[in-house]
């Protein structure tokens, strides 16, 4: 059954959220690296959430490049390895922004590591001042500590930003008891509590996201990133998902 369509006088059920968005997503069909299709229509769903007054922000993984590069950080230090996908979340983000900008929004890249010449860097009240303005904020370089996920930066980021939920577009349209393109008696969950996630090792986020999330009384919203239009369809409260709470 098709998902309701948004309609013009359907309002968020969130004011300010944060779309965690991996870099695996931003990679398509491709073995590595970036699918400018799907970039773009990502971006296409972004704009319909930014038109219904929502203030965004995202977190962009790296693994799309990472991948590429695993041979090379093969027996690396850890710490070297992770900043090496730090840097790949920002060519993750400066693609993000350029497909963004096409589709005639204004947006800002704020890196955790400073890289001047490139993008912002990250100081919370200017990320919140950019948001106040309308503008679409992606946080790049994740917490810019080794030993960290992009996830955790995502929990972080939402909790200094004050948003209302954090969403985690996935594979799937939301959590199952198991892999449902795996089991085909998977059944979808509608509602779980952090609790939940954490004692039952959901792979849902790392934990350290989960406990923050809890902490800062945040819901995640566990998407499918690959239906075009769930994103506004999720925050309108009509998309198919999963949501974490207390």
């Amino acid at each position: 059954m098709p998902e309701p369509a948004i309609q013009p006088d359907d309002a968020p059920l969130y004011k300010r959220v944060l779309i965690k968005v991996s870099g695996e997503a931003l990679m398509g069909d491709l073995s590595y690296g970036q699918d400018d299709q799907i970039i773009d229509r990502i971006s296409k769903d972004i704009k319909e959430v930014a038109r219904m007054g929502v203030q965004v922000c995202i977190v962009v993984g790296g693994g799309n490049i990472y991948r590429g590069m695993s041979a090379a950080a093969r027996g690396m230090e850890r710490s070297s390895a992770d900043y090496m996908g730090m840097l790949a979340t920002v060519l993750n983000a400066l693609a993000v922004q350029n497909s963004l900008e096409r589709e005639g929004l204004d947006t800002r890249v704020l890196s955790a590591i400073h890289m001047m010449e490139i993008c912002e860097p990250y100081i919370r009240r200017r990320a919140l001042r950019h948001l106040e303005r309308g503008r679409v904020v992606i946080f790049a370089a994740g917490t810019g500590n080794p030993f960290f996920t992009t996830d955790t930066a995502a929990a972080l980021r939402a909790s200094e930003m004050g948003c209302d939920a954090l969403l985690k577009g996935t594979q799937v349209d939301g959590v199952y008891t198991s892999d449902p393109r795996k089991d085909k008696k998977a059944k979808h969950i509608e509602k779980l509590s952090y609790l939940d996630v954490l004692s039952r090792d959901l792979k849902v986020m790392d934990a350290p996201a989960i406990s923050l999330a809890r902490e800062s009384h945040i819901p995640i919203l566990v998407f499918s990133i690959h239906e075009q239009g769930q994103f506004a369809r999720v925050l309108a409260g009509k998309g198919k998902h999963t949501i974490i709470t207390e």
